[in-house]
């Protein structure tokens, strides 16, 4: 069934409503050709998902009526946060992609010190919007109640104080087993993730100093694009999102 996500939605005793507007509106009018009367499912971006079918088009904007609210049962007891540093060319773009289909609810770029791609402001911003609209798609197919946020690109400093819950850093210089690294119960981690050089040394002497700790994925040295999904898949499985 054809998913969508709205913040245009009430679902009370008076109104159970949601509007569909935008490239979403179009998509469905247009590209899908749906009708009134079809079903489709509408996320609220919070973790609940409705039942409804389409009560009116027009033009671009999708009005739809809601018969039943659920939870969402894909958002993941772990909010795992990507810090990649910055990677050359669109390998972002795939990271953004493969990491909402695996659960993370966040992922900020980091400008590192060996990052080669250094976009200025301009073109953070438009590569920005554009991981953000990936990350809405990945969101859909996948089936999330939430759409990951894509956060403006970062220096490596500000991350690591901004970062929350449990911070990770993954070194090639060797670190702990990733599984030694979560206190049990925790529910939020904040990943690091070098560029194609690496961290620097003193980039890793700095996040030991803010309470990062340094962790490994074994013996083979991971492509940049690759790590953040390894990463992702062994957090989400040791705290029982992959069953």
């Amino acid at each position: 069934m054809p998913r969508f996500f709205t913040d245009a939605l009430r679902f009370d005793t008076e109104v159970k409503q949601a509007v569909i507007d935008g490239e979403d509106g179009r998509h469905i009018s247009r590209s899908l050709r749906m009708r009134i009367g079809e079903a489709l499912t509408v996320s609220d971006g919070n973790g609940f998902d409705y039942d409804g079918e389409i009560e009116a088009i027009s033009e671009d904007t999708v009005t739809v009526r809601l018969h039943t609210q659920y939870k969402n049962e894909s958002e993941p007891t772990l909010r795992v946060t990507l810090y990649p540093g910055m990677p050359k060319g669109d390998k972002l773009e795939l990271v953004v992609q493969k990491a909402t289909e695996m659960g993370a609810c966040g992922i900020t770029p980091v400008l590192t010190d060996r990052s080669v791609s250094r976009p200025d402001a301009k073109s953070a911003k438009k590569k920005q919007e554009r991981l953000q609209r990936i990350a809405l798609e990945a969101a859909k197919q996948s089936g999330r109640g939430a759409v990951p946020q894509i956060g403006a690109m970062i220096g490596f400093k500000e991350a690591v104080r901004n970062a929350k819950g449990t911070k990770i850093l993954f070194y090639e210089g060797g670190g702990l087993p990733l599984s030694k690294c979560l206190p049990a119960g925790e529910t939020e981690v904040s990943v690091f993730i070098g560029p194609e050089g690496g961290f620097a040394p003193e980039e890793v002497e700095f996040a030991k100093e803010n309470g990062v700790v340094t962790a490994t994925l074994g013996p083979r040295i991971l492509r940049t694009e690759t790590a953040p999904l390894a990463a992702l898949s062994i957090l989400m499985y040791i705290t029982g999102n992959m069953e």
